[in-house]
């Protein structure tokens, strides 16, 4: 019997828990479905919107933390891409940009995804896709 899966959630390694709630639930419309503890200070935490799941964990214990995050780190984050599926995607544009993001407008690929590509703060690409009409 294969195996069934019922979904996918990405583990983010995060420099600043409440920086990137902010980002994931205010802006983007993720929901905190469970934390390791109360706030928005957590260490590790799912987040949900619509079928889609994301965890985020700290990258760096309490009390280790540097004072700033890691350039060569950060820089290696732009090799991760998280996909999501979302049948539109110039809605998810005009949401984002109305969240104050300055994002490029949806392109479509050369394989026939509309694609919207941001940053989240710790440098990770997210894109939103959809087939394009």
């Amino acid at each position: 019997m294969p195996i069934k899966v019922e979904g996918v959630a990405p583990l983010i390694a995060v420099f600043d828990m409440p920086t990137s709630v902010a980002f994931y639930r205010d802006i983007l419309g993720f929901t905190i479905v469970q934390q390791s503890h109360p706030g928005d200070d957590f260490d590790w935490g799912l987040l949900r919107l619509d079928d889609a799941e994301v965890m985020l964990n700290t990258a760096y214990d309490r009390g280790e933390r540097p004072a700033a995050p890691d350039p060569r780190r950060i820089a290696a984050h732009e090799d991760t891409v998280i996909y999501f599926g979302c049948r539109d995607v110039d809605a998810a544009y005009s949401h984002v940009r109305a969240q104050g993001l300055d994002v490029r407008p949806p392109k479509v690929a050369w394989y026939g995804m509309k694609q919207l590509y941001l940053k989240d703060p710790d440098g990770y690409l997210i894109c939103f896709q959809g087939p394009a009409a």
